[in-house]
């Protein structure tokens, strides 16, 4: 029995392949916090929200996601349950967005939105799952600084793609 498959399936396909390669490039990078890293593969999912909407924008993260995962070994580890709960809070931000702020908000807002809740939700996660001490929460303002410095760097490339 084959599959059937649409335009829209390679698609998605081929994009998640390009946001995959993206993650995969970024995480050999050092990083100068642990857990800090620019995210630039969601400047595919700002651009696919923008061009083809949030469900295509919700397949792409969340099979990144996915796909990272079991490649760099992490799969159900904590990581990437960090990963996922942040791409998840993204994802719905993102939809809340697109449902009812979009036109006021460009690829730079989108981005930061996202990028702000990737961190909080991986934040929550974290304090929630794995280090539930109050000292952890004088980390909050050092990565959501740095998620809305990359949210706005990656904004900008997503609005020149």
């Amino acid at each position: 029995m084959q599959l059937a498959t649409t335009p829209e399936d390679h698609r998605i396909a081929w994009l998640t392949a390009l946001a995959v390669a993206i993650h995969l490039v970024e995480a050999a990078l050092p990083s100068p916090l642990p857990g800090v890293k620019p995210g630039l593969a969601n400047v595919i999912t700002i651009v696919v929200l923008l061009q083809f909407g949030w469900g295509s924008a919700a397949w792409v993260s969340l099979l990144r996601v996915l796909v990272s995962g079991l490649l760099l070994g992490t799969f159900l580890s904590p990581t990437f349950a960090l990963s996922l709960g942040g791409a998840a809070a993204s994802i719905t931000v993102l939809w809340a967005a697109s449902r009812r702020w979009m036109p006021g908000f460009g690829p730079v807002g989108l981005s930061v939105l996202a990028a702000l809740a990737h961190m909080g939700g991986q934040f929550a996660l974290a304090f929630a799952l794995f280090i539930p001490h109050p000292g952890l929460l004088h980390l909050l303002p050092v990565l959501l600084t740095a998620a809305l410095l990359f949210g706005i760097t990656s904004g900008i490339i997503a609005g020149m793609m």
